[in-house]
C-alpha cells in the first residue's frame, strides 16, 4: 500500500476514479483508469483501497469514504457502534487519557478521542501507523489522538488513566491465531498488564476461553444485530460484574448481567421455544436468560429455553411450538409435505447435521414456510416445528 501517493492530488482523483467503478468488473475498472492517464500501481493502490472502503461500510457507515485500510487491519477492526459504547464506558469510568497498545488502523482510539479522551496509540508496523495516523485527520481527532510508531511491550504507560489493547490475531501471512500465545503482542504481556495497570480494557475473540482471563476480571461478549462480534475484559477498577452480555440491534443496546456460573433449570417442553443470541450464550449467562423469560431447559447441556408463555425479550428469539417430533427424516419429510412446507429456516444446538444438506435430505416443494430446530431434550434427539413470535 503506497499512503503517501494514494493522499497526493493524483492519489485523490485516482481514488474518485476507482470508488466510482468500485463493485464491477476488476479488470475493467483497471482498464478504465489506465485508460484515463492514471499510472497501473497508483491505479491498484487506488482500487483496492475502494474496495476496502466499500467493504468497510458495515462497520464504520458513511465514514469508511474517508478513511485508509490495510486488508489485515480493516478485519480486526472494531465495528464504530461497538468501539463508541466501549469509549462512553471508559468516559463513564472518569477516564480522560488512554494509552492504545497496538492500536491498527485507529478504530477504538477515534471512538475514544470523540468522546474527548487524549489517546496515544502504539502500532509496531509502519504502514499501519501511517494508516491510523491519516484516520485521525480524517476523522478531526488528530490534536486527541497521536500515533506512536514502536513496540507496545517497551512502550511506558505510567501517567495515563487506563489502558486499551487488541492484541493481533492473525500471522504475517493473514491466516487468524486462535492460540494466545501467538497473539500480538503475547498473552503473557497482556495478562500482566492487569497486575500493574488499575484501569485496562481487552479486547478478545468471541471465542476466548474465559479460564484465561485475569482473576477479578469482567468479560463482556458483544453481539450486533445477532452476530457475535467481539468480547472485552475489563480489568481492575473497570470491573463490574463477573460477566456481561450486551446485545445491539439497530444501534440500540440491552445488557444482561450475572456470574456465569449458574445452572438453568431443567424441565418439560412448553409452548414456546427461546433461542438465546450468541453473546448470551457465549458469556455463560443462559440461566439468567431464562429466568427472565420464566423458563426451563431441556437438556442441561443445550442453550435452548422452554417456556410456557411468551416474554418479549431482546436477548433471544422466540418461536411459538407446533410439534416436538422425535428425530426421523421420514416422518419430519411426510409431515413437511403434509403441511405444505416448501421454505423451512433450519436451527440446530445438540445436532451434528448440516442445515444445508438436511434442507436437499427434506425434498420440499410446498408454498408454505416454518421454522425447524434441530436439537435434544432429556437427551433424545428431537425435532421442533415451530413459528417465530413477533416481538
Amino acid at each position: 500500500m503506497d499512503l503517501p501517493a494514494l493522499r497526493t492530488p493524483a492519489g485523490v482523483a485516482a481514488l474518485t476514479a476507482a470508488t466510482d467503478l468500485a463493485g464491477g468488473d476488476p479488470l475493467a475498472a483497471a482498464a478504465a483508469l489506465r485508460s484515463a492517464g492514471i499510472p497501473p500501481e497508483l491505479a491498484a493502490a487506488a482500487l483496492t483501497q475502494a474496495a476496502l472502503r466499500r467493504q468497510a461500510t458495515g462497520k464504520f457507515g458513511t465514514d469508511a469514504a474517508g478513511m485508509f485500510f490495510t486488508r489485515a487491519g480493516l478485519e480486526q477492526a472494531t465495528r464504530a457502534v461497538v468501539a463508541g459504547r466501549r469509549a462512553r464506558r471508559l468516559v463513564a469510568a472518569g477516564v480522560r487519557t488512554l494509552a492504545d497498545l497496538g492500536c491498527g488502523i485507529g478504530a477504538d482510539a477515534i471512538a475514544a478521542a470523540r468522546e474527548g479522551i487524549a489517546v496515544v496509540g502504539v502500532e509496531i508496523d509502519a504502514t499501519t501507523a501511517a494508516v491510523a495516523a491519516a484516520n485521525a485527520e480524517a476523522a478531526g481527532v488528530a490534536d486527541r489522538f497521536r500515533v506512536v510508531r514502536g513496540d507496545a511491550t517497551t512502550f511506558d504507560t505510567g501517567g495515563f488513566d487506563a489502558v486499551f489493547c487488541d492484541p493481533a490475531r492473525r500471522s504475517t501471512g493473514g491466516r487468524r491465531v486462535f492460540d494466545p500465545s501467538a497473539y500480538s503482542p503475547s498473552w503473557d504481556f497482556v495478562a500482566a498488564l492487569a497486575d500493574r495497570t488499575a484501569r485496562l480494557a481487552v479486547k478478545v475473540a468471541p471465542g476466548f476461553d474465559h479460564a484465561l482471563a485475569p482473576a477479578g476480571a469482567e468479560t463482556e461478549l458483544v453481539s450486533v444485530d445477532r452476530e457475535v462480534v467481539e468480547a472485552t475484559l475489563w480489568c481492575g477498577a473497570l470491573a463490574a460484574v463477573p460477566r456481561r452480555a450486551t446485545v445491539l440491534r439497530a444501534g440500540v443496546a440491552a445488557e444482561l448481567t450475572g456470574s456465569g456460573t449458574v445452572l438453568a433449570p431443567v424441565g418439560p417442553v412448553g409452548d414456546y421455544l427461546y433461542d438465546p443470541d450468541g453473546a448470551v450464550v457465549r458469556a455463560g449467562l443462559v440461566a439468567e436468560f431464562a429466568t427472565t423469560v420464566e423458563g426451563r431447559l431441556g437438556d442441561q447441556r443445550i442453550a435452548y429455553v422452554w417456556a410456557d408463555a411468551p416474554t418479549p425479550t431482546t436477548f433471544g428469539r422466540c418461536f411459538a411450538v407446533t410439534d416436538v417430533l422425535p428425530f426421523s427424516l421420514k416422518r419430519l419429510r411426510a409431515q413437511l409435505r403434509t403441511r405444505g412446507v416448501g421454505t423451512v429456516e433450519i436451527l440446530k444446538r445438540g445436532s451434528a447435521l448440516d442445515p444445508a444438506q438436511f434442507r436437499r435430505d427434506l425434498r420440499l416443494s410446498g408454498r408454505a414456510s416454518t421454522s425447524l430446530l434441530l436439537t435434544r431434550v432429556a437427551g433424545a434427539q428431537v425435532a421442533v416445528l415451530a413459528q417465530p413470535v413477533a416481538r
